[in-house]
């Protein structure tokens, strides 16, 4: 799943569907994710059981039974009964949990569909043709995702969700905590990281939730997953874990599979099932440090996995939400660039062709540059080594998206590279252009 290196992303279509990795925790919504092949430690484990198991039974054979007789007489000893001694439950589980699901929903995903009377008036007797052939188009349930009400303005509830939970709906609907049915309509959605902002009325949502720093989160720290696995018949199901990892690199996918990019995300082990996606990962404070988004059931030879559940960090989920609640969309800077990733050219390549020092160790490889892009007026062209955007070092592909991604439309950024194997710097002025945001269909990334 980390090992993305040789993937393809497209770092300036906005419009880029998503992932999950499929992700997609929420049904009928399927993508994929790519993992190495798992040692079969399982099964070293179960012979080693099994062993065990066998020793234990040789003993009770050869050690022999007590045949002591059935006490005989009254039964009336043997009468149960409860205790008057009740234990106060109150963990921090609990309090966080109580603390957030009011602001807990269930998203439905409203599709047109084609239906024909006349299969049924068949059945009744009547004609094939006339008024009772006409097809119509009528809103059926195509899934159902889960959604967290993170403000309200006057009796204007905002929702967030994930852009696959929406994706393709002629309608949305949000079912309450309480089991309240509520009209929803799309403020915005961003493909790229997956999100999207519906808003509902929300005179009766009393409960809001909070963001937490997900900068702040730890490895190890007890982490609680909020949603509505299987659908709103399970809503406001509580499953509790771990964050097992602040920063792992997932590969994205759209519905039809095909990688559109990757993002950075939080892993943990709490019970993430379709129908979460959407849905809260919160600390035991009870604030949301992550909007749970995707989930690897196996890997690409089918080796099953368990445990591995991934969220959009808390940080991310604010800056993108904000903006689709300002513009409807996020617009992000460009450079104008295809590229690969230095680590997939090879030594001797990287000495003959690009003529780099060996002293360089990764970066980024300019395969292309747009007529009239920022890069190019910065004077960058095929075969430069990118290793340094705005002072950060370029490791992969998927570093120079984060750096790149934290400027504005506009703002002016320092840029370090290799040119035929000489150092230089550069500014270049982050621009957007319709060229730039076309989706790439080469073996390489673009941003």
């Amino acid at each position: 799943m980390d090992n993305n290196n040789n993937q393809n992303n497209n770092l300036n279509d906005e419009n880029q569907a998503t992932p999950t990795p499929t992700p997609t925790p929420e049904p009928k919504k399927r993508g994929g994710l790519t993992l190495t092949k798992v040692a079969v430690t399982a099964l070293v484990a179960g012979l080693l059981g099994g062993g065990a198991a066998y020793g234990g039974i040789t003993y009770l054979n050869n050690s022999g039974v007590n045949d002591t007789a059935v006490p005989t007489g009254s039964n009336k000893s043997g009468n149960a009964s409860t205790s008057n001694v009740t234990v106060n439950v109150s963990s921090q589980s609990t309090k966080a949990f109580n603390k957030v699901k009011g602001a807990m929903v269930s998203v439905i995903n409203l599709q047109k569909q084609n239906s024909s009377n006349s299969t049924l008036g068949q059945l009744f007797g009547q004609e094939s043709s006339g008024s009772s052939s006409k097809s119509k188009s009528e809103l059926e349930e195509a899934s159902e995702g889960s959604g967290v009400v993170y403000k309200k303005s006057g009796n204007t509830a905002y929702i967030v969700t994930n852009n696959h939970v929406v994706s393709g709906s002629s309608a949305l609907r949000v079912v309450t905590s309480s089991g309240k049915q509520l009209q929803a309509k799309l403020v915005g959605k961003d493909s790229v990281t997956d999100l999207a902002v519906l808003k509902v009325n929300g005179a009766d949502l009393k409960t809001v939730a909070s963001f937490g720093n997900s900068d702040k989160v730890k490895v190890g720290e007890t982490a609680l997953a909020i949603g509505s696995p299987l659908g709103s018949q399970y809503a406001t199901s509580l499953t509790e874990g771990i964050i097992s990892a602040k920063k792992r690199t997932i590969e994205t996918t759209n519905s039809s599979g095909t990688q559109t990019g990757n993002a950075t995300v939080i892993q943990t082990d709490a019970a993430i099932n379709p129908g979460n996606s959407g849905g809260a990962l919160i600390n035991v404070g009870g604030q949301v440090v992550g909007i749970t988004s995707s989930k690897i059931a196996s890997d690409a030879e089918g080796t099953s996995v368990e445990g591995m559940g991934f969220a959009i960090p808390s940080n991310e989920v604010v800056n993108i939400i904000n903006q689709l609640v300002k513009k409807g969309k996020v617009v992000r800077p460009a450079l104008g660039i295809t590229y690969v990733d230095l680590a997939n050219v090879s030594s001797a390549q990287q000495k003959s062709i690009l003529k780099l020092p060996s002293s360089v160790e990764s970066g980024v490889v300019v395969m292309s540059a747009s007529a009239g892009s920022p890069a190019k007026k910065a004077g960058l062209t095929k075969y430069d080594v990118i290793t340094a955007l705005g002072g950060h070092q370029i490791s992969d592909q998927s570093t120079l998206r984060d750096i790149l991604y934290k400027y504005k439309l506009n703002d002016t950024v320092s840029v370090t590279y290799y040119h035929n194997g000489k150092k230089k710097t550069g500014n270049i002025k982050l621009t957007e252009t319709s060229s730039q945001l076309q989706s790439s269909t080469s073996a390489t990334s673009e941003s």
